[in-house]
């Protein structure tokens, strides 16, 4: 039976460390790109909304 390095694990919780923060970073990362989208996206219909509302109120005028 082939003896096992233990010392090889001395630093398995600190690559689990390592491996949670890659994780959590990136995850904020999405859900910030996420956020910037929808809030980009919303900026833009409520410009076409006003365009809109403008446009209904010009053709009431006439």
């Amino acid at each position: 039976m082939p003896e096992f390095n233990w010392k090889a694990l001395d630093n398995f919780p600190l690559l689990l460390y390592i491996l949670a923060a890659k994780t959590l970073i990136l995850c904020l990362a999405f859900a910030g790109v996420k956020i910037y989208q929808s809030k980009k996206i919303e900026a833009k219909l409520k410009l076409e909304r006003e365009a809109k509302r403008r446009k209904e109120a010009e053709k009431k005028d006439d």
